[in-house]
């Protein structure tokens, strides 16, 4: 339970909604918009690979390469959501971790 308490901490929570919001910057997401950010979330579903295979073959593109760390956030913010609830423990971040983690939510539920 302590390594639990450790990778669930607020802090942590935090640090992840501060980059994911850093990546939304990068890539022009505007949050309060629920049909982009649904795109962005059916992309981090069904497209990832396809983007690190697009970044591995155009290195030097910051955009890409953006992308692909806003994917892995996004599966370690849905397993750290997941964990926690597990737990009986809610853990959740600002308005970008909010946005995304709903977004991916219903694509998943869509799916």
């Amino acid at each position: 339970m302590a390594s639990f308490n450790l990778l669930h901490s607020s802090s942590n929570a935090a640090e992840i909604e501060a980059q994911i919001a850093r990546l939304g910057v990068v890539l022009g997401i505007d949050w309060d918009d629920p049909l982009q950010v649904r795109a962005l979330a059916r992309e981090a579903l069904h497209h990832s690979k396809e983007a690190l295979a697009q970044y591995e073959q155009h290195h030097d593109d910051y955009r890409q390469k953006a992308k692909i760390d806003l994917f892995g956030l996004a599966h370690l913010m849905m397993q750290i959501m997941k964990d926690s609830a597990d737990e009986g423990i809610h853990t959740h971040g600002g308005n970008a971790w909010k946005s995304f983690s709903r977004a991916l939510m219903h694509e998943m539920d869509d799916a």
